[in-house]
């Protein structure tokens, strides 16, 4: 086996621990020794051991003199774990190939000097690419402190997302469902408008067995979710985030009391500052966020420029009509020239669905 087949094992290993790691990334890690794997690991879960440690502890025999191969570079500082590099240094490891250079300002770089100045033989960008994008909303979340918000809808081939009466249950099958839940344990928060609320009253769960409930964050500018609502009567198993401007005082304590955190924001045309809402989660440490809106909703996110990815559900169904709802509405741009640019689109199929997946072009609106 290769450098790179090696690498390829650690990436598989890092992604067992999707959905759990936030706001860490994911990591792992295999040791190898005569051309033999003698020891394997990944970072589990946040709080708890790295990958590197995780392979050095699974170890079937002495690591002294082996390679580690590690889908991120070894971190050098004390957070709620020791130093990796400490722990490699401590077992001989002899040489490390590294896929992603870490770009905390706490690591960038530091761990493989370190690794280096004390004679370990380093190799880096084996599988990078790959290796970067595992970890895209780490990378996105420790540059910026901002939330990596990926913008989800689900839609016929002629762009609708509801018939003409509204009702949009269920556009997609069961393959392309099970995918949003999956996406729901994987980010570490789900955010939707209150037209949504009021239209669907959804859960905005994770139903997968063994999956993680997301954060719920909700744009409700005048508190106007109902107190029946799924998402109030599920506080208290779920606490929702329910983000206003200048809520009401009763209304407010009404809902605190039935266990949702209500957040004052700035205004912004109107409706919840999106910016300060990002700035807000950030502090909190939600690294990522499903946005799973309406129009309105959608439209506001891409022209204030916080949206990194588009997830397009497209079933194929027509559903017609001239005012049944599309994607993504407001007041939109005035010339082809000034459209949200997008790249690096990915086709997956699903069931009888297909689903668009592009990046932003982080030039066209804000600094997204």
């Amino acid at each position: 086996m290769e450098d790179q087949d090696y690498m390829r094992l650690a990436l598989e290993l890092a992604k067992r621990g999707c959905g759990w790691t936030n706001p860490n990334p994911m990591v792992g890690a295999v040791l190898v020794k005569h051309g033999r794997i003698i020891g394997q690991g990944y970072h589990t879960r946040y709080g708890e051991l790295h990958a590197e440690r995780e392979a050095l502890k699974a170890c079937t025999e002495s690591p002294e003199g082996a390679t580690m191969y590690v889908t991120l570079e070894p971190c050098c500082h004390h957070g709620k774990q020791p130093p990796c590099t400490d722990a490699i240094l401590e077992a001989g490891i002899a040489r490390v190939v590294v896929g992603s250079e870490d770009p905390n300002p706490l690591v960038a770089g530091k761990g493989l000097e370190r690794l280096r100045v004390q004679g370990v033989e380093v190799a880096t960008g084996v599988l990078r690419d790959a290796c970067d994008a595992l970890n895209q909303v780490f990378f996105h979340f420790i540059q910026t402190r901002r939330p990596y918000v990926v913008m989800k809808y689900a839609m016929t081939m002629d762009g609708k997302i509801a018939t003409r009466t509204g009702a949009s249950q269920w556009i997609t099958g069961e393959a392309a469902r099970r995918r949003v839940h999956q996406d729901r344990h994987r980010y570490a928060a789900v955010l939707a408008g209150i037209g949504t609320v009021l239209a669907d009253d959804p859960l905005l769960t994770c139903r997968l067995e063994g999956g993680k409930n997301p954060i719920r964050v909700l744009c409700d500018t005048h508190l106007r979710i109902p107190l029946h609502s799924q998402i109030v009567r599920t506080a208290r198993e779920v606490p929702p985030i329910l983000a206003a401007v200048s809520p009401e005082p009763g209304r407010k304590a009404a809902l605190e009391d039935a266990g949702c955190r209500v957040w004052t924001l700035p205004e912004r045309e109107g409706r919840v500052d999106l910016r300060a809402l990002m700035e807000r989660l950030g502090e909190e440490n939600i690294d990522s966020l499903l946005l799973e809106g309406g129009g309105a909703l959608n439209w506001a996110a891409l022209e204030q420029g916080i949206v990194q990815k588009i997830q397009a559900y497209i079933a194929p169904k027509i559903f017609g009509g001239a005012a049944a709802k599309t994607p993504v509405a407001g007041i939109g741009v005035e010339l082809p020239s000034q459209a949200v640019r997008l790249k690096n689109t990915v086709v997956v199929q699903l069931g009888k669905d297909f689903l668009l997946e592009s990046e932003v072009d982080g030039n066209v609106y804000g600094d997204c």
